[in-house]
């Protein structure tokens, strides 16, 4: 039920929880960096009370977008004093229309954020460590959505008659098909691109499109589009190799750290780094040598992970910025990304988005981020203060006492159960696990990914006049 304005408890010494609430969104939401946005004469909104009420929504723990905007709304206009909207329509459409515009500054807010107050966790050793991956998020089988988000030639594609072909020539029988046609298409599903700051273990930024979308297009799109702290480096798995995508990252400062496969050639002995030594191989495929593009000159790094050799390739040519020591915590690292995707959406429940429309559950996903990356903010902000670790806070725990606060707005905290006091106590367990995670069944009706040696060839004599010829145009 709504409590009228002028039933307010009364002020006191220690703040309300919607005030403190108020206060530590402001502090990341602050109004002063949306004084460039310029909007319709007909908007009656503020970016700084938009932003405010769609976090709140974001937070809510409804099943159902329109009780979540009805919480949200009531909280926004008891403790703001006003609502940026008033329905629920009204707010799909300022997301829709302004999100683009908006996240941005957001990010921007956050990082500068994230750099003040992460202390020595903003970077690890020389590098501002980033880590990408990608994952499928699913969305509501409406029509619409299948036809924004579902592949449309699925089984039918390259690589679908790939996987095919390579197992008859393994000689393995082909996967037993259905009986009848299935009645409904594949479920919708939106592709998410995760860049994931290693350090402070939290989204730096992201991009979202349909289920067909590539990753390493996202990561492009990302590079062109954002600016990149100094010796950032990027780490990803094999499926970021290629040479369009490390060259854009080499090309704007940065430096990567990517595992390769069998699905990647490299050269060896080309002879076109002075300083040709163990490690340093190039990727040139045929495709970069007939555009007249240089060669990539890389250092492959061979190490264990568990019982197998994994091979990772980096642009750090040089031991001393970048050991072998480091490239095998670095790429450990990484794995807290699927971490990331694990609490977007088991902890924080967008395993499947609810909107029935493509572009509202794109803005949606974008805003369960927002607020999800928020609440992170405030937990590693507390975690560093008290001169620990980023890794020893517990993500759930944060969620859990962000979402009490909203629900207790008009309460006072009794002493020592302030907002900070209960951030900072946020710990994730430590106790030793007596038994494995894995589950004791595991189905087998995907394909394992596998990562195998990648091929090294020596440069050959064609190789080596491709060569000549670049310099010569280069001179």
């Amino acid at each position: 039920m709504r409590q009228p304005m002028d039933s307010r408890p009364p002020q006191s010494a220690r703040a309300l929880n919607g005030e403190t609430l108020l206060a530590a969104v402001r502090w990341i939401a602050d109004a002063g960096i949306f004084d460039e946005l310029a909007f319709h004469g007909n908007t009656g909104w503020k970016p700084v009370d938009l932003v405010i009420l769609t976090v709140v929504w974001a937070w809510s723990e409804s099943r159902t977008l329109t009780g979540a905007f009805d919480e949200a709304h009531r909280w926004s206009l008891v403790v703001l004093g006003r609502a940026a909207v008033s329905t629920y329509q009204g707010l799909m459409g300022a997301l829709v229309g302004s999100t683009g515009r908006i996240l941005p500054l957001l990010w921007q807010r956050m990082h500068l954020l994230m750099e003040k107050h992460g202390g020595d966790h903003w970077r690890i050793g020389l590098w501002a460590a980033l880590a990408v991956d990608g994952s499928r998020v699913d969305a509501p089988r409406t029509r619409a959505n299948e036809r924004a988000f579902c592949a449309p030639n699925f089984g039918r594609s390259y690589s679908a008659k790939y996987r095919r072909r390579k197992r008859r020539r393994q000689g393995r029988p082909p996967r037993r098909r259905r009986r009848q046609k299935s009645a409904s298409p594949v479920k919708p599903q939106v592709w998410l691109t995760l860049v994931w700051h290693m350090g402070l273990r939290m989204p730096w930024s992201w991009k979202s499109g349909p289920s067909t979308a590539s990753e390493r297009g996202h990561f492009q799109q990302l590079l062109a589009e954002q600016e990149f702290p100094e010796n950032t480096l990027f780490c990803g798995d094999a499926g970021f190799t290629g040479y369009d995508a490390w060259k854009a990252a080499i090309d704007r400062g940065h430096a990567i750290l990517i595992r390769v496969g069998a699905n990647v050639t490299l050269l060896r002995k080309l002879g076109y780094y002075a300083r040709e030594r163990d490690g340093i191989v190039y990727c040139w495929p045929s495709a970069a040598m007939r555009k007249n593009q240089p060669p990539l000159v890389l250092r492959l790094i061979r190490f264990r992970l568990g019982r197998a050799q994994a091979c990772v390739v980096t642009s750090v040519l040089e031991s001393r910025r970048l050991s072998d020591k480091q490239a095998l915590r670095l790429y450990r690292l990484r794995w807290g990304v699927e971490l990331q995707f694990r609490a977007l959406k088991q902890t924080f429940g967008r395993r499947k988005l609810r909107s029935k429309r493509p572009d509202r559950a794109l803005v949606e996903l974008d805003w369960s981020l927002v607020g999800l990356a928020i609440i992170q903010l405030f937990a590693v902000k507390e975690r560093v203060a008290l001169g620990e670790p980023p890794e020893q806070s517990s993500v759930s725990l944060a969620i859990r006492i962000v979402r009490e606060t909203v629900d207790r707005w008009r309460e006072t905290p009794a002493a020592g159960e302030t907002f900070r006091s209960r951030l900072r106590a946020a710990v994730a367990d430590d106790y030793q696990r007596a038994a494995s995670k894995k589950a004791r069944y595991q189905t087998d009706f995907k394909d394992k990914p596998s990562a195998k040696k990648p091929k090294l060839i020596n440069a050959k004599r064609q190789h080596k006049r491709w060569l000549a010829m670049h310099l010569a145009s280069a001179a």
